[in-house]
């Protein structure tokens, strides 16, 4: 899986601190997301799932990177179960 971080150009050393542990913090949830709907149909690794990490507006959706047949499996679940809870 791969994050497309969208951020502000004046980042400091508390800001990125926030980012690891946000990326620490998401990518066992979008993992086991991912796992209980594309156990073994796809890349064993997710590489094939991009999202788009916005920490201007603290949103995350799936990236139009990801394969379209993916992404229309997943919306409604992610935006429900991930993006609601994101960034908070």
């Amino acid at each position: 899986m791969k994050f497309n971080w969208i951020i502000a150009d004046d980042m400091d050393d508390e800001f990125r601190k926030f980012c690891v542990e946000l990326e620490y913090k998401l990518r066992p949830r979008i993992t086991k997301f991912l796992m209980s709907r594309f156990d073994e149909e796809c890349c064993e690794d997710f590489s094939c799932f991009h999202f788009d990490l916005d920490l201007i507006n603290m949103t995350i959706r799936i990236s139009e990177k990801t394969p379209q047949h993916y992404v229309q499996r997943m919306y409604s679940d992610f935006e429900q179960e991930i993006s609601q809870s994101c960034c908070s």
